[in-house]
């Protein structure tokens, strides 16, 4: 079957019914895509996009953990792991590999009801990405080894370590799960599964899943991006058309759940600093028309200042920094959530006190027809910001053909959001909230039940036991497999490269205003969308020490409100544009950005002129922020990686520089912040002469300078903090951070590098792409793919002004503390004497190719802006650093990470459970680790 079609939308007066410009004409957005069959099945849509040189591919299999055996749960999500490992015409560990060295970035991910693997690589890499992805989908089964099955296991375990065992409220999916779908339903288990059911995946069981449901009929390929379709279509005819077509599998039917009684459980959580109250409604599945409204009255109860949630547990009892409602629609079921993470000691039953108080009050005042105007309104910038790149595109075209039964389904979005009505929304809320029965759970800190909704029920949960030594998970990924290929009439060898896409900068333009401000900007029409920022030198770097968080505390405040908006009124005006505004406080600047539709630029850059120049100074947010930044500090209290990256700052930079603290600051200077600091901050620190304004999208360089001329901010000299140079005094030492009952061991080494100044900065972020950049580094192939001691392991260089750190970073399983130590300290210690000239042209091929991605979201190319104005950099930077890198020798990358990467001036920081690993990393022959609180504070021993 064929199928030529264009998805498009007409959005503006018509479909929103916003009050926009009479002048104002509708706009028809395309998306041209291209659908056929091939005779296995196998459904393929093709996007011709020639805006970079640049191709998406995604396939996603219509098999999630929807389709598991209770039993073998987190089989799908494990299915994908192992389908990146090997296949009969690609070498073992390629897809990992390859596809960074050639400029590209792969992913893959499981949900509940699908599984999808997408690649974005240079167009030359175009033919070999087929030849790779081809191979993953139909010729994996065969060299699926025990050995590799049982490395495997170790990286999902890790995985899952990592974002649920080790994770404040990592359990409590597992325990509504359990308690809302009946035993026996396909989503009564998590994605990710449990770790007893993994363990006991035998080779049998992947064959059988393979054989199931990775057949050419159960699944969608989308290709979107710089490509000739004609040609396209021979080449997928090609690498997928004798892939096997399967045996039928049946799309499952709806099976909505109804709950007899309302459920409430509790659960003390070891990591959770802050008490967390959930209450999970069934409702319906995904593309029923119910749930277009029930993603309004998602928005509706707790999305706005005006929300009857927020004004009652937020601004009226001050239980908690935010609340959250939603409606999460799965292909079968779906529920809708109320979610509020409370503040330290609140009462959960308070919480759920409010949230009746609240739905009380919704249900009295209805439902502001304006509030519907702005959820319609924001919509509109969502659905454009959703297909804003080939990827994007590409995801969007492939789930709605999978699921949807019509790639060009967010057509139907559009309409039947657009149609929802207040009676809809009422409707929805009494079928599916009001007076039925619901899931609600209590996760509280350990010793903290008192806090837990009174008359709930114990959560069982599986937690893994911590043993300091499993000979069973030390494993290999051992021999190839011996098997015959699978015959095929086409050679299924790696292909040559295509013709080498020419890298080219987008044009940029600039001007200076007379206030000293500097302008950048990029004119880029294929979308409706500008992005824009005002980017204020300071930031964190101007807080005073005794005070950190004062620039952050004044970032969360400029947007409550101006001297003529109140909170609400100020959040309104913006949402009815479709428009977004933030600021934010980083480490070398405040940031106020913003992005609307370009029709839309006028007003909402007078918003942010009002944010700038007219601060509401509201002590009521001023108190309300503060508290709920407390909170989040507290929060953080819970994270073992959170505390092993602000330790880690403090030991590189000392107590007397500034970047030694983080820039949320610390509970005990937050809590000294009053109004008049921020006042005091703002009075000295805001200024056009250190500030630099950036634009890229659908407007012209001459109606930004329309705007911008007429912005009435007057110029004052600010003084730059200045900080001396991190020493090197605490180099070669080892400090260790107990976290009872952590399951990994979160490690940092590193030390003071390079300024993003210094003429060597990018020449030795080429020397370290080889080491830690991304999948295809050392230590990820290593640390991950070679031992399974982790899920990921990374080393990196920050761009800043001040010197930045060379870090290394993973979190490993707690038995493999030491070993993996070892293998990091190893291999930096001779990372120099190691680099070889092949390295030197792969590092080459992997960074010249991924520029050719470098530009192509409005974001990216605000980013590209923000290099030129904050380093000085020319328009054509890009070009100049490809010239850099290319006449880099052999020798530069050795003389380079000899000088800045000298492994004997690191120091190593590693927070875990100090019962079972403190004894093992002595063993690491760096001394006595030095024992630190969670502040990092020396410890007595």
């Amino acid at each position: 079957m064929k199928l030529t079609k264009t998805l498009s939308f007409i959005l503006g007066v018509t479909l929103f019914g916003c009050t926009q410009p009479d002048n104002m004409e509708e706009k028809e957005f395309k998306i041209e895509y291209e659908k056929f069959t091939l005779d296995n099945g196998l459904e393929v849509v093709l996007h011709e996009d020639h805006s970079d040189p640049i191709v998406a591919v995604a396939t996603l299999m219509h098999v999630g953990s929807n389709r598991e055996k209770p039993g073998r749960t987190g089989f799908a999500h494990f299915f994908e792991h192992m389908s990146f490992n090997d296949s009969e015409n690609v070498p073992r560990g390629a897809n990992r590999k390859l596809i960074p060295e050639w400029g590209g970035s792969r992913n893959g991910g499981t949900w509940s009801d699908g599984t999808i693997y997408y690649e974005v690589v240079p167009k030359d890499a175009f033919d070999k990405i087929l030849w790779i992805d081809s191979d993953r989908f139909g010729y994996m089964i065969n060299t699926v080894t025990e050995d590799a099955l049982e490395a495997e296991k170790q990286v999902v375990k890790n995985e899952k370590r990592e974002r649920v065992d080790n994770a404040p409220y990592g359990f409590t999916d597992e325990i509504i799960r359990k308690n809302l779908y009946p035993e026996g339903h396909p989503y009564s288990w998590t994605v990710i599964g449990s770790l007893p059911d993994l363990q006991a995946a035998t080779l049998d069981d992947v064959k059988e899943f393979y054989e199931q449901y990775y057949g050419a009929g159960n699944a969608t390929l989308v290709i979107a991006g710089d490509i000739n379709p004609e040609e396209t279509k021979e080449k997928v005819k090609q690498w997928f058309g004798e892939i096997r077509k399967g045996p039928e599998v049946s799309k499952p039917e709806p099976q909505p759940v109804t709950l007899e009684r309302t459920k409430s459980l509790y659960f003390e959580d070891s990591f959770a600093k802050l008490p967390e109250l959930r209450m999970v409604y069934p409702t319906v599945e995904d593309y029923n028309k119910d749930m277009y409204a029930l993603n309004v009255l998602g928005q509706l109860l707790s999305g706005s200042k005006k929300a009857p949630l927020y004004q009652v547990i937020v601004e009226e009892e001050k239980l908690a920094p935010n609340v959250s409602t939603y409606q999460s629609s799965s292909e079968v079921a779906g529920e809708f959530v109320f979610r509020v993470r409370a503040n330290a000691g609140a009462d959960l039953d308070s919480v759920k006190a409010a949230i009746e108080t609240g739905l009380a009050r919704f249900e009295a005042n209805g439902i502001d027809e304006k509030d519907l105007q702005r959820i319609k309104a924001e919509l509109e910038t969502n659905l454009y910001q959703g297909v804003s790149t080939v990827l994007n595109k590409a995801f969007q075209l492939v789930t709605d053909n999978e699921f949807g039964g019509d790639p060009s389904y967010i057509t139907k979005t559009a309409k039947y959001t657009q149609a929802v009505t207040a009676a809809d929304v009422m409707r929805v809320y009494n079928r599916y909230i009001k007076g039925q029965n619901y899931v609600m759970t209590s996760v509280v800190p350990a010793g903290e039940l008192d806090l837990a909704v009174s008359g709930g029920e114990k959560a069982e949960v599986y937690i893994e036991e911590i043993v300091a030594d499993v000979a069973s998970e030390e494993v290999t990924r051992g021999e190839v497999g011996d098997y015959e290929k699978t015959p095929s009439k086409y050679d299924r060898s790696e292909p040559e490269f295509g013709e080498l896409p020419l890298l080219k900068s987008p044009e940029v333009w600039s001007g200076n205003l007379d206030n000293g401000m500097m302008v950048f900007g990029i004119e880029n029409n294929e979308l409706p969308l500008v992005y824009f920022d005002i980017t204020i030198k300071g930031g964190h770097y101007h807080d005073p020490i005794d005070k950190t968080g004062t620039a952050y505390l004044l970032a969360n405040l400029l947007t409550e409100g101006t001297k003529t908006k109140t909170p609400a009124e100020l959040e309104e005006a913006i949402g009815l544009l479709g428009a977004s505004i933030d600021v934010n406080s980083g480490r070398e600047e405040i940031t106020i950005t913003a992005s609307c539709l370009s029709r839309n630029f006028e007003e909402t850059f007078k918003l942010v002129q009002e944010i700038l120049l007219e601060p509401r100074w509201d002590e009521k947010e001023f108190d309300r922020l503060k508290q709920s930044h407390l909170t989040r500090l507290k929060g953080r209290e819970a994270s073992p990686t959170a505390i092993a990256s602000t330790v880690y700052d403090k030991l590189i930079y000392g107590d007397d520089h500034i970047n030694g603290y983080s820039t949320w600051g610390t509970l005990e200077s937050v809590e000294s912040i009053t109004m008049d600091d921020l006042k005091q901050y703002y009075e000295t620190n805001f200024s056009p002469a250190i500030a630099s304004f950036h634009v890229a999208g659908s407007i012209s360089q001459s109606d930004v300078m329309d705007q911008l001329n007429g912005l009435s901010w007057t110029s004052k000299d600010v003084q730059m903090a200045t900080y001396d140079r991190p020493s090197m005094e605490k180099g070669g030492n080892l400090y260790f951070i107990d976290f009872p009952g952590a399951k990994q061991s979160v490690i940092y080494i590193g030390k003071a590098a390079i300024s993003g100044m210094n003429p060597n900065f990018n020449e030795l972020t080429y020397a370290n792409e080889k080491l830690g950049g991304g999948s295809s580094g050392q230590l990820f192939q290593t640390l991950r793919i070679e031992k399974g001691y982790t899920y990921g392991a990374y080393s990196f260089i920050p761009q800043t002004m001040v010197v930045s750190p060379f870090t290394a970073t993973s979190s490993v399983r707690a038995n493999a503390t030491l070993p993996s130590l070892e293998i990091m300290k190893d291999m930096i210690a001779n990372y120099a004497e190691n680099f070889t000239q092949e390295d030197v042209e792969v590092t080459q091929n992997k960074v010249l190719k991924a520029n050719t991605r470098a530009f192509e979201s409005l974001g990216a190319k605000l980013n590209m802006l923000h290099e030129i104005s904050k380093f000085g950099k020319p328009a054509d930077f890009m070009e100049r650093e490809q010239a850099e890198l290319t006449a880099m020798k052999l020798e530069d990358y050795k003389a380079l990470i000899s000088e800045y990467l000298n492994e004997s001036e690191m120091i190593y920081l590693v927070v875990g459970d100090g019962a079972t690993q403190l004894e093992e990393v002595k063993k690491l022959g760096m001394g006595d680790p030095i024992l630190l609180d969670i502040n990092g504070n020396p410890l007595n021993e």
